[in-house]
């Protein structure tokens, strides 16, 4: 897929460029674009780096709660990128594809449970904007999952909304990371 970034991609240069492409390659298959645009400012670059990999040792929430609901946030901006790359992602680390492949579609889909439905509704209120979250909605996930787990529910999504959204507003579309592991096409949802 050939992109057209609003942000021109930067030329990863020197032993860090070498690094951070030889590791990008390894984890991916390719470089991700959003680093590609984000070379032009190191600081930033590396923030992302840093809150990414801080995230990643988050461990009070279900590993496919949070690949849901940053799905759910993915598909509601429109950010391809990071829908695609979720769904990569979850085959790469185990989760349950099948229910990754429904989420653009999960208000249809038979897949899911009541709790993984709250969680991605919860995801989208906490996108639309202003957030629409309600008490009950709160309520229901704080007893299914416990403060610890809600609060890092939250702050993943809200991660999840950092990214989606600065990658949409760059222009950065999907790198079809999940079609070169020959998965499914990602489900898209009814427009009735």
């Amino acid at each position: 897929m050939v992109s057209s970034t609003r942000i021109p991609k930067a030329e990863l240069t020197g032993i860090y460029g070498a690094m951070v492409k030889r590791m990008s390659r390894k984890m991916l298959g390719d470089v991700a674009e959003p680093v590609e645009v984000a070379w032009h400012n190191r600081k930033v670059l590396n923030f992302s780096f840093s809150i990414g990999r801080k995230a990643q040792k988050w461990d009070q929430c279900d590993e496919n709660l949070k690949s849901f609901a940053h799905m759910a946030v993915a598909s509601l901006v429109g950010c391809s990128f990071c829908l695609d790359l979720g769904y990569f992602q979850a085959y790469n680390e185990g989760l349950d594809v099948t229910k990754a492949r429904e989420v653009p579609r999960w208000r249809e889909s038979d897949v899911f449970t009541p709790l993984e439905r709250d969680v991605m509704e919860y995801a989208e209120a906490m996108t639309q904007t202003p957030p629409t979250v309600t008490d009950e909605l709160s309520a229901r996930l704080l007893e299914a999952l416990g403060p610890a787990a809600l609060v890092e529910l939250t702050m993943f999504t809200a991660l999840a909304n950092l990214y989606t959204r600065s990658n949409t507003a760059i222009g950065i579309e999907s790198q079809e990371f999940s079609a070169a592991c020959d998965l499914k096409p990602l489900a898209v949802a009814s427009t009735t």
